[in-house]
């Protein structure tokens, strides 16, 4: 009897609060359900000392009582669109007792009673919209990167240093990408990113004009000037593409997925620098051809802008995994204790970051991985010209299949990293590989020795297919050990490193080439530029080597590092903490 009485005062309580949240002009949230094992959950608005309940997904019961499936799942749905964030307790009904929920399996979850984390079909446009943003940014930084003579002779200067403006922009923006990504949404700025970078290539490329003769064409196209600004927009808009995949892959994909969605995403800006070797290969091989290439990323830019805003989306109705859970509770929560307004909060993130356990290891590999694939395509031409390669689209074609190896390898690696977790084996063996074949290139790429083209050519291919995975890589690993850090501040600390060391190591490399070293007493020579990317990889092997920290996410997605919500409530616990604490 008592327990009837008490499960009649809970509906009763239950409609009433629902009622009174719908009305309530402060916007509050009447009730929160969800979650594995929910039974009923009053709330109210919270009052002054009180705190909000951390974990959207965290089980209360009424004295032990459970419900059937299909109940708990009907009340979660109509209790969802009425309660879309969670607040405290109300301390007016004493009948309720909130109770810790056991640890909850991806069986007992808030998802579908099938027994697994329901992955939405979108997920895939969400990766194929941001992957061509990737491909459109840095065919726009490596637009030159082909026809380095021809945009000499246009212009007047090197098309390197587009590239390094290019990255020191990048660097710039991903100081503000954490916080601006965490203010307004993933949706909105990644929409805001791909218009600006459309911007910046009508700025490139100039509006296209009629035109009779040659002297009518270069007043036609923009001044140096407006080349280096409108590169600079685009490279302020790249953090927003390159940064977010891992963000990305916990918000719409499963834990056997993610490291194959990282990869695809963060690898494809290397198939936008293959599009800049073939397009830019056959189109921009005279001042009217620039002027036409120019003209065509920009329309492809604006199309990609138009079907970001139309098809984007922030994140699926329910998340897809138990760690993302416990993420998107702990954001929920955290919102209850931190000001809407804007704040600079990433440099101590980073700093954060930089001291977590096996963070530095990861993000070192990563610095490595960009800076010898960003080298080796800013270089591919006179590389291959060095090697006995004739002057032509043969290069363009060699420099595009170097870039496609590094997606192709990402992809295979990165679907084999997702179903063993071997992170660290796989990372070492790509850069032991890598650092051999950095060997045999610079001896191809010597005075004294010459190898044929395809040997050169397989060379080139399999460092892609090898320097290039530990890039996406070595980026899930940093947020697997620092779990449950924000992803964002995450992949925006090692771009924003890989990034700014990119814009260093190239003139560095381009300064070495200059030398030329001979290998003991053998016929043999090597030039410095290759002798520092061999010494660049090879001190990360050794340093990685050393890499020993627990995959925090994997484990809880496993059920072994303790539940979604005991996760959640550990996180939140700190937020509360630091704002009671801050001044």
């Amino acid at each position: 009897t008592i327990s009837a009485a008490m499960a009649v005062k809970a509906i009763l309580a239950v409609a009433v609060a629902a009622l009174a949240g719908t009305v309530n002009a402060w916007g509050g949230s009447p009730a929160a359900l969800s979650g594995s094992c929910v039974s009923a959950h009053v709330v109210s608005r919270p009052s002054q000392g009180q705190r909000a309940n951390p974990l959207p997904c965290q089980a209360t019961f009424l004295e032990g009582r459970r419900e059937p499936p299909w109940q708990r799942r009907v009340a979660h749905e109509a209790l969802r669109v009425l309660a879309p964030r969670p607040r405290v307790v109300s301390r007016s009904f004493p009948e309720l007792r909130r109770v810790q929920s056991p640890v909850c399996s991806e069986a007992d979850s808030l998802q579908p009673e099938e027994g697994r984390w329901k992955l939405e079909s979108h997920r895939w446009v969400q990766l194929a919209l941001l992957s061509l943003l990737a491909l459109l940014s840095d065919w726009v930084c490596f637009s030159t990167a082909a026809v380095p003579d021809e945009w000499m002779n246009f212009q007047g200067h090197e098309a390197s240093e587009l590239i390094d403006i290019f990255l020191c922009a990048n660097v710039f923006s991903c100081f503000l990408y954490t916080d601006i990504a965490d203010r307004f949404g993933l949706k909105r700025c990644v929409t805001a990113a791909a218009f600006l970078m459309a911007s910046g290539c009508l700025i490139r490329s100039g509006i296209p004009l009629p035109f009779n003769s040659a002297d009518e064409l270069v007043r036609s196209m923009p001044s140096y000037n407006q080349e280096i600004a409108g590169t600079i927009l685009v490279g302020l808009a790249q953090p927003f593409f390159q940064c977010s995949p891992p963000l990305l892959s916990a918000t719409w994909f499963g834990s056997s997925e993610r490291a194959l969605a990282t990869a695809t995403a963060i690898n494809f800006n290397q198939v936008g620098i293959a599009t800049a070797f073939i397009v830019g290969g056959l189109m921009a091989n005279s001042p009217a051809g620039i002027h036409s290439y120019f003209d065509v990323i920009t329309i492809f830019a604006a199309l990609g802008a138009v079907a970001t805003f139309l098809f984007f989306r922030e994140r699926p109705e329910t998340p897809p995994s138990a760690s993302t859970a416990a993420e998107w509770a702990h954001k929920d929560a955290s919102d209850e204790f931190v000001d809407a307004g804007f704040k600079l909060t990433y440099p101590g993130k980073a700093v954060d970051l930089l001291g977590a356990r096996g963070f530095g290891y990861a993000t070192c590999a990563f610095v490595a991985s960009i800076g010898c694939t960003n080298v080796v395509s800013t270089f591919t031409a006179p590389e291959l010209a060095r090697a006995g390669f004739a002057p032509g689209f043969g290069i363009d074609l060699a420099g595009a299949g170097f870039q496609i190896a590094i997606v192709l390898g990402g992809i295979l690696i990165g679907g084999y990293v997702d179903r063993t977790k071997n992170f660290k084996k796989v990372v070492l063996a790509c850069l032991v590989v890598a650092t051999s074949l950095l060997v045999g290139l610079g001896v191809s790429e010597g005075y004294q020795q010459t190898f044929s083209a395809p040997v050169v050519i397989a060379l080139l291919l399999a460092l892609g297919a090898s320097a290039g995975p530990v890039q996406p890589i070595a980026a899930e690993l940093a947020v697997e050990v620092s779990y449950p850090c924000d992803e964002n501040a995450v992949e925006a600390t090692q771009q924003l490193s890989g990034n700014l060391f990119s814009a260093l190591l190239v003139p560095i490399c381009q300064w070495a080439a200059s030398y030329d070293i001979a290998l003991g007493p053998t016929k043999a020579d090597m030039r410095g530029d290759t002798l520092v990317l061999i010494g660049l990889v090879t001190l990360t092997t050794v340093y990685f080597s050393a890499f020993d920290a627990p995959l925090t996410r994997s484990e809880l997605d496993a059920g072994h590092g303790g539940s979604a919500e005991e996760k959640a409530a550990e996180t939140t616990e700190a937020v509360a903490d630091g704002e009671a604490a801050a001044p």
